[in-house]
């Protein structure tokens, strides 16, 4: 098998070999194009035929090969749409009680996922409640010290599990095991209970081959034409987070969900290795969440009388961390530029009220750092984070702010932008070595170039008035030291823009061109001020 997959990988594209044996593969020849072809279906192994064993001579579960229709006058709903294709051929064939949902770049990392799941689900008292299983999201090629902070270590160790107490997480789109029935549209009534014997034996019992032909129809492109797939079954259409829109109605229908993170995570993934696949990757999310925010499906409203008020509010806080990102620039931007004017925005040095300015800022990041000790980070993986939170939200969080408010106005349309996972051994390097990988030109860089840049601008005018004014170098320190540190804070997690601005040279370097535009835009907006 490690043959097979390293021989597909070196061609990129299935050996003719084994092409030939299964018929699945070789509809493909006749196909033109990914987006244009018909359904295409296979059972590989009949889980029914005695003779499917493996070496040891253990029964093999079912597996089917599935490509549903895609046709140009359709839209196939991304993700969404390939889910519920494979729920409806699913129940054809195997109909079985439990869904487990796992993307492509995902494995199971713990043989006993399953069996603590089906605990829950089976469970006597509260088990016939829960519709949906959802494990923390862990991945395998994080660094140390998490350079893009993709381990959301805070929000899934603690803020998650918090949520079982109200109603349930979130649906995160993988590493979930879905009760059938909920995921297709059931709604939760008091009396409800399982009978776990009937339920046990709902196999099909026509041949393989007749099977085959009568699911195609089930992923074809008009199946779900006048039904309510995507609408109340199945996973909802119209959205970038279709998880999350479809675990809120699922919750609104009754049911519950559990946050299961065993000692051994159940499933490890890819995290994005390069900045730019990172802020790529959160723009999408937080466009998706805004998106549901100013939706029919609203928490707030949708949620109304159907879930607890807790939980409603628990989802606002991810909803509009989108714009989120209006207060961060301001915050960003004003100190620097009122800095160079010499406007003072926070009390003098000798004032008492300096002490709550003080007080809240060193309370609130110890214990942010205490936290993230707590749930087993580190104190450098904790300043990447911080690293990390100013960069999505001066950059990503806008743009998915700008496309929101397009969408709405009907200028842009839904766009499900696939995150790339994949680099060449030198990007692999400089992940490893915890270097920031920029090599790319993009509108997001040259915010975050040209904001490091207004920052040590406003550093360097401070230092001027500072050394220049001899006579009043204790009064511009009186006045503006607070705005003088928080400037120095800023420019001090820029460090590694500005390093790949002005002293890398290997292909992680910022670009030229951003380099360029970003002084010039600082520096406007320095003259600008001063004038």
């Amino acid at each position: 098998m490690k043959m097979r997959i390293e021989a597909t990988i070196k061609l990129n594209r299935i050996p003719d070999h084994i092409r030939k044996q299964h018929k699945g593969f070789r509809e493909w020849d006749f196909v033109l194009s990914k987006h244009d072809h018909q359904t295409i279906l296979q059972i590989l192994i009949d889980g029914r035929d005695s003779n499917a064993v493996d070496i040891e001579g253990n029964p093999l579960p079912t597996l089917v090969y599935l490509a549903r229709e895609k046709r140009p006058q359709h839209h196939h709903h991304f993700k969404a749409g390939s889910m519920n294709a494979l729920i409806r051929v699913s129940s054809r064939i195997s109909n079985g009680p439990i869904i487990l949902n796992v993307d492509c770049d995902m494995y199971a990392n713990n043989s006993k996922a399953v069996k603590y799941s089906l605990c829950l689900f089976m469970d006597e008292k509260k088990g016939d409640e829960i519709a949906y299983v959802q494990f923390l999201q862990s991945f395998d090629n994080l660094t140390k010290n998490e350079i893009y902070a993709s381990s959301f270590r805070v929000l899934q160790q603690l803020e998650l599990h918090g949520l079982d107490a109200i109603g349930g997480p979130c649906y995160n789109g993988s590493g979930c095991f879905h009760r059938r029935e909920a995921l297709c549209g059931k709604k939760y009534e008091k009396n409800y209970k399982v009978d776990w014997k009937k339920v046990s034996d709902t196999k099909a019992d026509e041949s393989a081959s007749f099977l085959e032909e009568t699911c195609k129809v089930l992923a074809s492109c008009t199946f779900e034409h006048n039904t309510t797939w995507g609408k109340e079954m199945g996973l909802i259409y119209g959205f970038l987070v279709e998880d999350i829109i479809t675990g809120l109605n699922i919750q609104c229908k009754g049911w519950k969900s559990m946050y299961l993170s065993p000692e051994r995570d159940g499933f490890l993934g890819v995290a994005p290795i390069t900045l730019l696949q990172t802020l790529v990757q959160h723009k999408r999310w937080m466009d998706g969440h805004l998106q549901v925010f100013l939706s029919r499906y609203c928490p707030l409203l949708y949620g109304y009388k159907k879930i607890p008020l807790k939980l409603r509010l628990a989802y606002c806080p991810y909803n509009l961390w989108a714009a989120n990102c209006l207060a961060t620039l301001y915050i960003v931007v004003m100190p620097c530029l009122c800095l160079l004017k010499g406007i003072s925005l926070f009390p003098k040095i000798s004032s008492p009220w300096v002490f709550p300015f003080a007080y809240v800022a060193f309370v609130h990041r110890a214990y942010s750092l205490n936290e993230f000790l707590w749930c087993g980070g580190t104190f450098r993986g904790w300043c990447n984070d911080q690293r990390m939170w100013l960069f999505n939200r001066t950059s990503a969080y806008f743009f998915a702010l700008f496309e929101t408010i397009l969408k709405l106005l009907g200028y842009s349309r839904l766009n499900f932008v696939v995150t790339a996972k994949v680099a060449d051994k030198e990007a692999l390097k400089r992940y490893d070595g915890e270097l920031i990988e920029f090599g790319a030109t993009s509108p997001m860089f040259d915010i975050l170039a040209t904001l490091a840049m207004l920052n040590l601008f406003g550093i360097f005018g401070a230092l001027k008035k500072v050394i220049l004014d001899v006579d009043e170098d204790l009064q511009v320190l009186e006045k503006f030291g607070l705005q003088i540190l928080f400037c120095f804070v800023l420019v001090t997690i820029n460090l590694p823009v500005y390093q790949a601005l002005f002293f890398r040279n290997d292909n992680g370097k910022m670009p030229s061109s951003v380099t360029y535009k970003s002084i010039i835009f600082a520096m406007l907006a320095c003259t600008a001020t001063m004038c």
